[in-house]
């Protein structure tokens, strides 16, 4: 991995790759997400999302610290979690909104916010307040929260990752194996509870973190037994596939996913091993280089979730609507077309538009003075 870039081809081609599955694993009738990662793993891309989060802030917070200097860094980290929190209310709005919408069209999607919309019309100042509270997360918003509670560790870890990587990973580890007893204690309205426990996931942004501040691949790949532990991946990886494909078909419970058990963080870790020996040799370098605009995508991380929440939630439900819920091959490719052109159409403007409101500003400020 790359030591001085602080902007990575392969990181942004890997961050877009993943808000693409993201995108395409919310559609209940794709095609595409029959083959992406949770098809064939024990995991899914929320822990490659996660782990690229840390990994993404460590060379973002080093970058300005080297710029500027640490107080920087540290304030404008303190600025992203309020961003990420104005981000969680925007979709949580969003949500609410488009399953309005779809509501009043007669088109009744599977993942529709309907229980928070019938809470928001029999009480709305108790529900509104309950989704500023974090205790009411509608459908994708829920990842946000997690996201915003990282980012105000992140003046914490940062120089911990640096220093003491070791302790850091050790409470870090220590935190997750208590994180189900903790999860009661998170602020939930009745009937209602994180998609996303933060104090487990916390695990994977810190190993993101940590592999980005310390050279642990370099290291152990360099080492004479290194090759055992990119055999053991490959171990890990076939007998999680194998388990995936035919012996449990059947998706895990859900609390594996809540608390980030041990069999998604280890087949993750080992599907991550043997990425990074990719990268290593190239291929994902060249794959980035040939699909530039997966990159597009992955430099615009915030926004691209947000809209890809959307599009999900529409093609979602639309696609249900028209095939009444079963399995339509030409449907689901468009579904999927849709979704990812829109997607990409959402990352290709903002530059544009974002450029486009700069001039408006400007304007204006000179017809003011």
């Amino acid at each position: 991995m790359q030591k001085s870039q602080s902007r990575l081809l392969e990181l942004d081609f890997f961050r877009g790759l993943v808000l693409l599955i993201i995108v395409v694993d919310h559609i209940g009738g794709s095609i595409l997400s029959r083959v992406t990662l949770h098809a064939y793993a024990l995991c899914d891309a929320a822990e490659v999302f996660v782990f690229l989060g840390g990994f993404a802030t460590a060379t973002a917070y080093a970058a300005l610290a080297e710029r500027r200097n640490e107080a920087t860094a540290r304030s404008r980290f303190l600025q992203r979690s309020l961003e990420i929190y104005r981000a969680f209310l925007i979709t949580a709005g969003l949500m609410l909104l488009v399953s309005a919408v779809l509501t009043a069209f007669s088109i009744d999607g599977p993942n529709l916010a309907t229980t928070d919309l019938d809470d928001l019309m029999d009480a709305p100042v108790a529900a509104l307040r309950d989704i500023l509270l974090l205790r009411r997360q509608p459908y994708l918003a829920s990842v946000l929260p997690m996201y915003a509670f990282f980012a105000l560790l992140v003046p914490m870890i940062l120089p911990l990752a640096r220093s003491k990587p070791w302790l850091l990973l050790a409470g870090s580890v220590a935190l997750w194996a208590g994180a189900p007893a903790i999860d009661a204690y998170l602020p939930a309205a009745p009937d209602m509870h994180w998609d996303f426990n933060p104090f487990a996931w916390q695990l994977l942004f810190v190993l993101g973190v940590l592999a980005r501040c310390q050279p642990v691949y370099q290291r152990i790949s360099a080492h004479r037994l290194g090759w055992l532990v990119s055999l053991l991946a490959v171990a890990v990886v076939a007998t999680a596939a194998y388990y995936k494909l035919f012996v449990e078909r059947e998706p895990l419970d859900g609390s594996f996913k809540q608390n980030l058990s041990y069999l998604r963080a280890v087949n993750f870790l080992a599907i991550a091993w043997l990425v990074a020996n990719l990268i290593e040799l190239g291929w994902a370098r060249k794959l980035a280089q040939w699909m530039p605009w997966v990159g597009t995508i992955g430099r615009k991380g915030l926004l691209c979730f947000i809209a890809g929440a959307v599009i999900s939630l529409v093609a979602d439900s639309v696609l249900y609507a028209a095939t009444d819920g079963y399995l339509n091959y030409p449907l689901g490719l468009v579904a999927d077309a849709c979704a990812v052109g829109g997607l990409f159409a959402v990352a290709k403007a903002s530059e544009p538009l974002k450029r486009f409101t700069a001039r408006l500003w400007s304007l204006r400020l000179k017809l003011i003075a």
